[in-house]
């Protein structure tokens, strides 16, 4: 087991995002996940009923409680919900300025479901990018914390360009909510562009890519890969894992978060 994440998300009581499947993804890549939930939503396949934010103090002190005493390598940011959970939690890991950041912008489910609140967006971009380390939105949430309307390649690279210039190190734009028979996932950083390209796999198995990219990649990197490596091996992760999802669930199911152990 190498490499400690500590996961600052919401829960999903279904197991295909959120804290569940983070601690899947960490563990199935041999890392050690840890956990501070910020909301508990209820959820299944076909969509978000209810969300119920946990209490600032409470983020706070489990934040606190896990990199006190076993430290991190790296920290993923998902599930925010609302601007005073955001401000917790960049009070907190400003204690920690040493540890990168994966901050995953989750805004909307799968489903179409709002998963933040009014402002969120704004906070994301002022505060938590300028402490992150790489961030990794689909269009849909490039173009919110941007502005920029994301429809094709160029401005796929333009919205990754307008994002570091908010503080992040290098932003990651996911092609999944584009068209076309692959699926392009753009790397944008101070050194350059990288596209990774898949094959588009045409399946209702995607809840929870996001979540599963963005714990992957910080796996990758508290076992100290480097970025694009980092990222390279976490595409591969979530590609195999979409193609051998087990079926579950009567809306967008979940993925194979433990296809490795079978590897």
């Amino acid at each position: 087991m190498k490499g400690r994440v500590l996961i600052i998300a919401g829960s999903d009581p279904s197991g295909g995002a959120g804290i569940q499947a983070d601690i899947k993804t960490v563990t199935a890549l041999g890392g050690y996940a840890m956990t501070a939930i910020t909301v508990l939503t209820v959820q299944n396949t076909r969509g978000v009923s209810a969300v119920h934010p946990v209490a600032a103090n409470v983020i706070a002190d489990q934040i606190d409680a896990t990199l006190s005493d076993i430290g991190a390598d790296a920290i993923k940011i998902g599930m925010i919900g609302d601007v005073d959970t955001a401000g917790v939690i960049e009070a907190a890991l400003k204690q920690h300025p040493n540890i990168p950041v994966v901050l995953d912008p989750v805004l909307v489910a799968t489903s179409g479901d709002a998963l933040a609140k009014g402002g969120v967006a704004e906070f994301i971009r002022d505060h938590l990018l300028p402490i992150s380390y790489v961030v990794t939105p689909n269009t849909d949430e490039a173009m919110a914390l941007t502005g920029i309307s994301v429809t094709d390649s160029d401005s796929v690279v333009q919205a990754g360009e307008a994002l570091i210039a908010y503080g992040v190190d290098a932003a990651l734009v996911k092609g999944g909510h584009m068209n076309g028979p692959t699926v392009e996932d753009t790397l944008v950083a101070a050194d350059g562009v990288r596209v990774f390209t898949t094959p588009r796999i045409e399946t209702t198995s995607t809840h929870g890519t996001g979540c599963t990219l963005s714990s992957a990649i910080a796996t990758e990197i508290a076992q100290g890969n480097a970025l694009q490596t980092s990222v390279d091996r976490a595409i591969d992760y979530v590609h195999k894992a979409i193609a051998t999802a087990p079926g579950f669930g009567n809306g967008h199911g979940p993925l194979n978060h433990c296809h490795t152990f079978d590897d």
